[in-house]
């Protein structure tokens, strides 16, 4: 047992993947340096029920220069971050002169909208590379980790937000006390922070394991974010649940007293207690679930290369690290994955070292089967990849279950 990261409490070990990689460390062939490891496990907090990993990794390994991932890389996500950013202008930043904040801002996707029409922004991040291209779409950007320190010194030069926002970024960060006195430091007192990540209800249902991995330290759900809030002198007051990654919901939180609580955050905690998220039992029972399907997996990989079948992957995700080394995938089961990041491109995967290789030579050859990490885009790449089909080609996916299309 551990000490949990936001109330203190005992956090009990429920599910264990065993030692892992930095899920973004993509080696150069022929590197001898030593790779790191960590061991990646999952626990409850007694108390507050906040799911979180029981090992953290030291946050300058993951967020850096040479951070590979684009948020603006996927159709999909650019519509729905315009769309966020159109939400936001229309309702929270309508009022004169208003102030937006976003942690993690990655490359500008949301804030390039932002921006167009004018709005006073800034963008926090930590991976230089990403941030300055969100500074060629013209949005402002501050290279830095966002925490308390940070928080004060936005609201010393700009003033304070009426919106602080994040996507895919507080879920990475065990420090959230820190966030939280910065918060009550830069909002607004009618000001909101709206947050989306993937949450832990579909994670359990669809059993989408490799959700977790080095970055995402917290699995969220509606009771964990309301007590953690509550701590902190804020409420929970919104929550939408939102198909993009797989499954995640937008909390909003405001300062308490100063909203009144939707009724769909009352709505989603009841579900949550019928399904037992904040049960060890469930957690167990999902662990139990992700061991079969790495039997599932393995044995269908082994019998089609028994057959002389040609397997490759699709998308050289984060979170197919997960996967890779849960699973023992290696280049032996797996010819090499396809991926369009140019970063990612003649690298091996981390801790498998799985050869990676640009989209040419996934369609310049098609193999028999395709192992697809990036399931969460599964009906973008599918429509995208008619030719393989055509060629006669077989899609495996491993969630909820192994099954091959």
């Amino acid at each position: 047992m551990t000490e949990c990261q936001i109330c203190g409490g005992q956090v009990t070990e429920l599910v264990d993947f065993g030692r892992q990689p930095l899920s973004d460390a993509f080696r150069v062939p022929n590197d001898s340096s030593e790779e790191f490891f960590f061991r990646l496990a999952v626990g409850l907090c007694d108390s507050c029920t906040m799911a979180q990993l029981m090992e953290q990794v030291p946050r300058e390994k993951m967020f850096h220069e040479d951070y590979p991932y684009h948020s603006s890389g996927s159709t999909v996500m650019r519509k729905h971050f315009e769309l966020t950013a159109r939400h936001f202008l229309e309702t929270e930043l309508s009022g004169p002169d208003p102030f937006v904040v976003e942690i993690g801002c990655n490359d500008g996707i949301m804030l390039r909208t932002v921006a167009a029409q004018g709005v006073r922004h800034l963008g926090v991040d930590p991976s230089g590379g990403v941030a300055e291209v969100a500074r060629g779409l013209g949005v402002q950007v501050r290279t830095a980790f966002f925490e308390e320190t940070t928080a004060r010194e936005i609201a010393a030069e700009h003033g304070p937000a009426d919106v602080v926002y994040a996507a895919n970024t507080i879920c990475h960060i065990p420090y959230l006390n820190s966030i939280f006195r910065g918060l009550d430091a830069l909002l607004q007192p009618s000001g909101v922070f709206v947050f989306e990540d993937p949450y832990l209800g579909d994670i359990v249902e669809r059993t989408s394991f490799d959700q977790i991995y080095d970055e995402h330290f917290y699995l969220f759900t509606a009771r964990s974010v309301r007590a953690m809030a509550r701590r902190h002198g804020f409420e929970l007051v919104d929550v939408e649940r939102l198909p993009v990654h797989g499954g995640e919901v937008r909390y909003t939180v405001a300062r308490a007293g100063s909203r009144p609580v939707d009724a769909a955050v009352e709505a989603l905690l009841a579900e949550e207690a019928a399904r037992g998220l904040g049960e060890p039992a469930t957690l167990r029972a999902f662990g139990d679930a992700v061991a079969r399907i790495r039997t599932d997996l393995v044995a269908l990989l082994s019998e089609l290369r028994a057959q002389g079948k040609r397997v490759v992957a699709y998308g050289a995700t984060a979170k197919s690290a997960t996967v890779a080394n849960y699973c023992g995938l290696g280049p032996d089961l797996v010819e090499f994955v396809s991926d369009t990041t140019p970063a990612k491109q003649g690298r091996l995967t981390p801790g498998t070292h799985i050869p990676v290789r640009p989209p040419e030579a996934f369609a310049e050859d098609h193999p028999d089967h395709a192992l697809l990490f990036a399931w969460n885009h599964a009906e973008e790449i599918m429509a995208k990849e008619r030719t393989f089909r055509d060629a006669g080609g077989r899609w495996i996916l491993y969630v909820p279950d192994v099954h091959v299309v």
